[in-house]
Protein backbone atom coordinates (compact mmCIF):
# COMPACT_ATOMS: atom_id res chain seq x y z
CA UNK A 1 0.00 0.00 0.00
CA UNK A 2 2.76 2.05 0.85
CA UNK A 3 4.62 2.04 -2.32
CA UNK A 4 1.10 2.96 -4.19
CA UNK A 5 1.18 5.86 -1.52
CA UNK A 6 4.37 7.27 -2.56
CA UNK A 7 3.77 6.35 -6.71
CA UNK A 8 0.62 8.94 -5.83
CA UNK A 9 2.26 11.47 -4.00
CA UNK A 10 5.10 11.89 -6.40
CA UNK A 11 2.02 11.96 -9.58
CA UNK A 12 0.58 14.53 -6.59
CA UNK A 13 3.62 17.02 -5.98
CA UNK A 14 4.21 17.00 -9.77
CA UNK A 15 0.47 18.14 -10.84
CA UNK A 16 0.75 21.08 -7.50
CA UNK A 17 4.11 21.99 -8.69
CA UNK A 18 3.40 22.39 -12.58
CA UNK A 19 -0.01 24.01 -11.95
CA UNK A 20 -0.77 25.09 -8.51
CA UNK A 21 2.80 26.77 -7.61
CA UNK A 22 3.77 27.61 -11.63
CA UNK A 23 6.36 25.10 -10.92
CA UNK A 24 8.08 26.88 -8.28
CA UNK A 25 9.12 24.21 -6.18
CA UNK A 26 12.50 23.17 -5.96
CA UNK A 27 13.61 26.21 -8.25
CA UNK A 28 15.89 28.82 -7.89
CA UNK A 29 16.39 31.28 -10.70
CA UNK A 30 19.15 33.75 -10.29
CA UNK A 31 18.66 37.47 -11.17
CA UNK A 32 20.53 40.24 -13.00
CA UNK A 33 23.17 40.89 -11.31
CA UNK A 34 23.95 37.01 -9.92
CA UNK A 35 22.35 36.78 -6.81
CA UNK A 36 20.06 33.56 -6.50
CA UNK A 37 16.74 34.71 -5.62
CA UNK A 38 14.22 32.17 -5.05
CA UNK A 39 10.77 31.91 -7.00
CA UNK A 40 8.45 31.32 -4.40
CA UNK A 41 6.14 34.05 -3.52
CA UNK A 42 6.87 36.22 -0.37
CA UNK A 43 5.21 34.96 2.65
CA UNK A 44 2.94 37.18 4.77
CA UNK A 45 3.10 34.86 7.82
CA UNK A 46 1.91 35.94 11.30
CA UNK A 47 3.70 34.33 14.53
CA UNK A 48 6.35 31.86 13.92
CA UNK A 49 7.14 28.90 11.63
CA UNK A 50 9.01 26.02 12.31
CA UNK A 51 10.39 23.30 9.23
CA UNK A 52 8.42 20.34 8.74
CA UNK A 53 9.56 17.41 11.75
CA UNK A 54 9.23 13.94 11.40
CA UNK A 55 6.06 12.59 12.61
CA UNK A 56 3.93 9.61 12.54
CA UNK A 57 0.91 10.30 15.23
CA UNK A 58 0.13 6.71 16.65
CA UNK A 59 -4.00 6.03 16.64
CA UNK A 60 -6.10 3.40 17.12
CA UNK A 61 -9.58 2.76 15.02
CA UNK A 62 -12.12 2.26 16.33
CA UNK A 63 -12.61 -0.95 14.49
CA UNK A 64 -9.98 -3.01 12.46
CA UNK A 65 -9.38 -0.97 9.70
CA UNK A 66 -8.15 -2.66 6.01
CA UNK A 67 -5.88 -0.60 4.09
CA UNK A 68 -8.46 0.23 1.15
CA UNK A 69 -10.81 1.40 3.94
CA UNK A 70 -8.27 3.90 5.28
CA UNK A 71 -7.69 5.03 1.82
CA UNK A 72 -11.35 5.30 1.16
CA UNK A 73 -11.53 7.48 4.52
CA UNK A 74 -8.58 9.85 3.34
CA UNK A 75 -9.76 9.84 -0.35
CA UNK A 76 -13.25 11.04 1.22
CA UNK A 77 -11.83 13.05 3.85
CA UNK A 78 -9.56 15.34 0.88
CA UNK A 79 -12.87 15.40 -1.47
CA UNK A 80 -14.77 16.88 0.85
CA UNK A 81 -11.89 19.28 3.16
CA UNK A 82 -11.84 22.27 0.55
CA UNK A 83 -15.93 22.89 0.38
CA UNK A 84 -15.55 23.63 3.96
CA UNK A 85 -13.31 25.84 4.38
CA UNK A 86 -9.58 26.87 3.17
CA UNK A 87 -8.68 27.01 -0.36
CA UNK A 88 -8.38 24.26 -3.02
CA UNK A 89 -4.93 24.30 -3.80
CA UNK A 90 -3.93 24.59 0.03
CA UNK A 91 -5.52 21.16 0.63
CA UNK A 92 -3.94 19.85 -2.49
CA UNK A 93 -0.71 20.92 -1.47
CA UNK A 94 -1.27 19.21 2.19
CA UNK A 95 -2.08 16.31 0.96
CA UNK A 96 0.94 15.97 -1.45
CA UNK A 97 2.86 17.16 1.33
CA UNK A 98 1.06 14.48 3.96
CA UNK A 99 2.17 11.50 1.16
CA UNK A 100 5.85 12.99 0.94
CA UNK A 101 6.03 13.17 4.77
CA UNK A 102 4.83 9.65 5.12
CA UNK A 103 7.44 7.96 2.60
CA UNK A 104 9.75 9.32 4.77
CA UNK A 105 10.47 12.31 1.65
CA UNK A 106 10.67 15.47 4.17
CA UNK A 107 12.44 17.64 1.83
CA UNK A 108 10.28 17.18 -0.85
CA UNK A 109 7.50 17.72 1.62
CA UNK A 110 9.20 20.71 2.92
CA UNK A 111 9.40 22.09 -0.77
CA UNK A 112 5.89 21.42 -1.18
CA UNK A 113 4.90 23.38 2.02
CA UNK A 114 6.80 26.26 0.73
CA UNK A 115 6.39 26.38 -2.44
CA UNK A 116 2.56 27.01 -1.07
CA UNK A 117 3.36 29.68 1.57
CA UNK A 118 1.89 27.27 4.07
CA UNK A 119 2.98 28.02 8.18
CA UNK A 120 3.36 25.79 10.41
CA UNK A 121 3.46 26.72 13.72
CA UNK A 122 4.62 23.70 15.35
CA UNK A 123 6.46 22.16 12.64
CA UNK A 124 3.64 19.74 12.07
CA UNK A 125 0.72 19.42 9.57
CA UNK A 126 -1.49 18.76 11.80
CA UNK A 127 -2.04 22.44 12.12
CA UNK A 128 -0.97 25.00 9.48
CA UNK A 129 -1.78 28.22 8.22
CA UNK A 130 -1.81 29.66 4.29
CA UNK A 131 -0.50 33.52 3.67
CA UNK A 132 -4.26 34.75 4.52
CA UNK A 133 -4.48 33.13 7.64
CA UNK A 134 -6.61 30.71 7.02
CA UNK A 135 -6.37 27.46 9.52
CA UNK A 136 -6.04 24.13 7.93
CA UNK A 137 -6.07 20.95 10.34
CA UNK A 138 -5.42 17.45 9.55
CA UNK A 139 -6.88 14.53 10.98
CA UNK A 140 -4.31 11.59 12.52
CA UNK A 141 -5.62 9.22 9.52
CA UNK A 142 -4.08 12.01 6.76
CA UNK A 143 -0.74 11.33 8.33
CA UNK A 144 -0.39 7.45 9.05
CA UNK A 145 -2.03 3.93 9.30
CA UNK A 146 -3.72 2.86 12.45
CA UNK A 147 -2.25 0.77 14.86
CA UNK A 148 -4.72 -1.87 14.34
CA UNK A 149 -4.02 -2.04 10.33
CA UNK A 150 -4.93 -5.45 8.78
CA UNK A 151 -2.62 -5.92 6.33
CA UNK A 152 -4.62 -5.83 2.38
CA UNK A 153 -2.14 -8.98 1.36
CA UNK A 154 -3.18 -11.04 4.19
CA UNK A 155 -6.91 -10.43 3.89
CA UNK A 156 -6.98 -10.75 0.77
CA UNK A 157 -5.03 -14.42 0.47
CA UNK A 158 -7.86 -15.68 3.13
CA UNK A 159 -10.39 -14.39 1.38
CA UNK A 160 -9.06 -15.79 -2.00
CA UNK A 161 -8.35 -18.84 -0.63
CA UNK A 162 -11.75 -19.44 1.02
CA UNK A 163 -13.67 -18.31 -2.26
CA UNK A 164 -11.91 -20.97 -4.03
CA UNK A 165 -12.61 -23.29 -1.71
CA UNK A 166 -16.55 -22.60 -2.31
CA UNK A 167 -16.10 -22.19 -5.79
CA UNK A 168 -14.54 -25.46 -6.33
CA UNK A 169 -17.14 -28.32 -7.59
CA UNK A 170 -17.24 -31.73 -5.87
CA UNK A 171 -14.92 -34.17 -7.76
CA UNK A 172 -16.90 -35.69 -10.45
CA UNK A 173 -17.45 -39.52 -9.75
CA UNK A 174 -17.59 -41.56 -12.71
CA UNK A 175 -17.76 -45.37 -12.39
CA UNK A 176 -16.04 -47.88 -14.57
CA UNK A 177 -15.12 -51.21 -13.93
CA UNK A 178 -11.55 -51.90 -12.22
CA UNK A 179 -10.13 -55.13 -12.94
CA UNK A 180 -8.60 -56.87 -10.10
CA UNK A 181 -6.48 -60.17 -10.33
CA UNK A 182 -6.24 -61.61 -7.00
CA UNK A 183 -3.39 -63.59 -5.90
CA UNK A 184 -5.12 -66.76 -6.33
CA UNK A 185 -5.45 -66.32 -10.11
CA UNK A 186 -9.26 -65.37 -10.15
CA UNK A 187 -9.79 -61.74 -12.26
CA UNK A 188 -12.41 -59.61 -10.17
CA UNK A 189 -14.46 -56.37 -11.70
CA UNK A 190 -15.25 -53.65 -8.54
CA UNK A 191 -17.66 -51.07 -9.80
CA UNK A 192 -14.69 -47.95 -9.16
CA UNK A 193 -14.05 -44.17 -9.68
CA UNK A 194 -10.99 -42.04 -9.73
CA UNK A 195 -11.85 -40.73 -6.48
CA UNK A 196 -11.90 -43.87 -4.60
CA UNK A 197 -9.60 -44.88 -2.10
CA UNK A 198 -7.97 -48.38 -1.79
CA UNK A 199 -9.24 -48.46 1.65
CA UNK A 200 -13.01 -48.13 0.22
CA UNK A 201 -12.33 -50.94 -2.91
CA UNK A 202 -10.99 -53.48 -0.08
CA UNK A 203 -14.38 -53.22 1.82
CA UNK A 204 -16.20 -53.81 -1.61
CA UNK A 205 -13.95 -56.80 -2.61
CA UNK A 206 -14.73 -58.00 0.62
CA UNK A 207 -18.26 -57.57 0.72
CA UNK A 208 -18.14 -59.22 -3.04
CA UNK A 209 -15.31 -62.42 -2.72
CA UNK A 210 -15.94 -62.30 1.29
CA UNK A 211 -11.99 -61.65 1.85
CA UNK A 212 -10.97 -59.78 4.63
CA UNK A 213 -9.86 -56.43 4.11
CA UNK A 214 -6.83 -57.59 6.84
CA UNK A 215 -6.01 -60.29 4.06
CA UNK A 216 -5.56 -57.76 0.80
CA UNK A 217 -2.06 -56.05 -0.32
CA UNK A 218 -2.63 -53.95 -3.02
CA UNK A 219 -0.42 -53.75 -5.64
CA UNK A 220 0.30 -51.32 -9.08
CA UNK A 221 3.54 -51.70 -10.95
CA UNK A 222 5.62 -52.73 -8.28
CA UNK A 223 4.25 -50.48 -5.70
CA UNK A 224 2.75 -50.93 -2.64
CA UNK A 225 -0.73 -49.27 -2.30
CA UNK A 226 -1.61 -47.75 1.18
CA UNK A 227 -5.34 -47.55 2.32
CA UNK A 228 -5.19 -43.78 1.65
CA UNK A 229 -4.49 -43.70 -1.74
CA UNK A 230 -6.70 -42.69 -4.39
CA UNK A 231 -6.87 -44.15 -7.61
CA UNK A 232 -6.27 -41.21 -9.53
CA UNK A 233 -2.94 -40.75 -6.98
CA UNK A 234 -1.49 -43.75 -8.82
CA UNK A 235 -2.83 -42.98 -12.03
CA UNK A 236 -4.62 -46.05 -12.35
CA UNK A 237 -6.66 -46.33 -15.04
CA UNK A 238 -9.93 -48.57 -16.24
CA UNK A 239 -8.13 -50.48 -18.67
CA UNK A 240 -5.44 -51.26 -16.22
CA UNK A 241 -4.88 -54.32 -13.84
CA UNK A 242 -4.78 -53.71 -9.77
CA UNK A 243 -2.63 -56.52 -8.37
CA UNK A 244 -4.00 -57.83 -5.13
CA UNK A 245 -2.09 -60.60 -2.70
CA UNK A 246 -4.51 -62.37 -0.75
CA UNK A 247 -3.21 -63.41 2.34
CA UNK A 248 -4.33 -67.15 3.42
CA UNK A 249 -2.92 -67.02 6.66
CA UNK A 250 -4.76 -64.90 9.02
CA UNK A 251 -1.71 -65.08 11.59
CA UNK A 252 0.44 -63.41 9.45
CA UNK A 253 0.71 -59.79 10.33
CA UNK A 254 0.01 -58.16 7.07
CA UNK A 255 0.21 -54.41 8.29
CA UNK A 256 3.93 -53.38 8.49
CA UNK A 257 2.86 -51.12 10.99
CA UNK A 258 1.75 -53.55 13.46
CA UNK A 259 4.84 -55.73 12.48
CA UNK A 260 7.10 -53.38 13.73
CA UNK A 261 5.26 -52.71 17.16
CA UNK A 262 5.84 -56.00 17.64
CA UNK A 263 9.51 -56.17 16.55
CA UNK A 264 9.93 -53.90 19.27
Amino acid sequence: MWQANCRRMHNLAGWITGTVMGGCVGRNRTDGQGSVRSSTRSKKRGGRNEPLKKECPKWKSEYPMTEGQLRSKRDEFWDTAPAFDGRKEIWDALRAAALAAECNDLELAQAIVDGACITLPHGSLTESYDELGNCYQLPAYTLAPPVNLISETSSESKVSESTQKQAQPPPCRQEFQLRVRLSTGKDVHLTASMVDSISELKKQLEEQEEIDVTRQRWFFAGKLLTDKTRLQDSKIQKDFVVQVIVNTNPSVITNWGDRQKVMK
